[in-house]
């Protein structure tokens, strides 16, 4: 059993878990994202995940240009990319774990409710000195066995603002980056669903549930490029590039790419939205996944990099997408 389902059948958090395997294979570390990209950047070729409830994602390749920040850190690398947001790396374990393929070594960073921000574990022919050498670095000087973590956070409910949509329109209207999106709906007291819910055309379309999956199955027919984003909140992690291997099993779609896994929970996606967001290099077409509590599953976006520009042919894809018959009530 995964160690997450063996702590929710044990009514327990996977960091308390963990913690009550201190000294036998489990060591407690500095969970800080500047000691855990340190260490990182050191093990060579490893597999980053981040996961949420619904999702996870998977990519190999080595940590390499990690810009660190009291509010927000990034790794920008063609193979692991990633936004980190250090108030929420509470409680870090560099863990070895006897499996039937050998010796499984890890790095994981928990919040403070327990639950996994982000996982590195090492491929095979890692350097293993490396390794030890950054356990002992990194090591806490208490390895307690107890943890008292905080209650989860529920998902954030969608928050509209009827009053202030002509407001939302006319400011959605000057973007000229995607990031000035969260700034504008915190402003307006909404949040990125309930603002899709009131917004209207031609910055929201909402479509089918099932649409998400037939996207997939489009992007791969296509060969087109995407960047996917996947993540909690402490953590985001993002794949640029085609989607080459599509296998469904039961209610989980999945991407088995070498290099690029994707896990998606396709029964816990409640609402879908194509959104449009305007900037400096043109629209920022997405479709985005939420799940029934208001919660982000994941995002899609066309690659706009040059000599790899893909969004026209994406714009396009997400046209065709199936829309909702009847419109979604804020």
């Amino acid at each position: 059993m995964r160690e997450r389902d063996l702590a929710d059948k044990l009514g327990i958090s996977e960091a308390q878990l963990l913690a009550a395997h201190c000294g036998a294979g489990v060591t407690a570390v500095n969970p800080h994202p500047d000691a855990v990209m340190g260490a990182a950047m050191r093990l060579g070729e490893v597999m980053a995940l981040t996961r949420n409830e619904d999702c996870v994602i998977e990519k190999v390749g080595t940590y390499a240009n990690y810009h660190a920040g009291p509010h927000a850190s990034m790794v920008l690398n063609d193979a692991i990319d990633l936004r980190m947001f250090p108030a929420h790396w509470q409680y870090g374990f560099m863990v070895e774990k006897e499996t039937d393929a050998g010796t499984r070594r890890s790095l994981q960073v928990f919040d403070a409710a327990g639950d996994a921000v982000h996982k590195i574990f090492l491929r095979e022919g890692a350097d293993l000195a490396v390794w030890e050498q950054v356990k002992q670095e990194m090591r806490l000087p208490e390895q307690v066995q107890t943890l008292s973590v905080g209650k989860r956070e529920p998902d954030e409910a969608p928050r509209s603002a009827r009053d202030k949509v002509d407001i939302l329109r006319q400011e959605w209207e000057r973007m000229t980056d995607t990031h000035q999106f969260l700034r504008l709906t915190s402003k307006l007291k909404m949040n990125r669903l309930g603002a899709y819910r009131v917004a209207g055309a031609p910055f929201v379309r909402a479509l089918a549930p099932s649409a998400f999956d037939d996207m997939l199955q489009k992007v791969q027919a296509q060969g087109l490029e995407i960047m996917v984003f996947v993540g909690n909140r402490g953590c985001i992690e993002i794949h640029s590039g085609p989607v080459h291997t599509l296998k469904a099993m039961g209610p989980w779609q999945n991407v088995l790419d070498p290099g690029f896994n994707l896990h998606l929970r396709l029964d816990r996606i409640a609402e879908v939205w194509a959104v449009d967001k305007p900037t400096r290099r043109g629209p920022a077409v997405s479709v985005e996944a939420f799940n029934k509590d208001g919660g982000l599953i994941l995002q899609v976006f066309g690659v706009g990099k040059e000599g790899r520009d893909c969004r026209p042919a994406w714009g396009k894809l997400v046209e065709g997408l199936d829309g909702l018959a009847e419109e979604v009530t804020a």
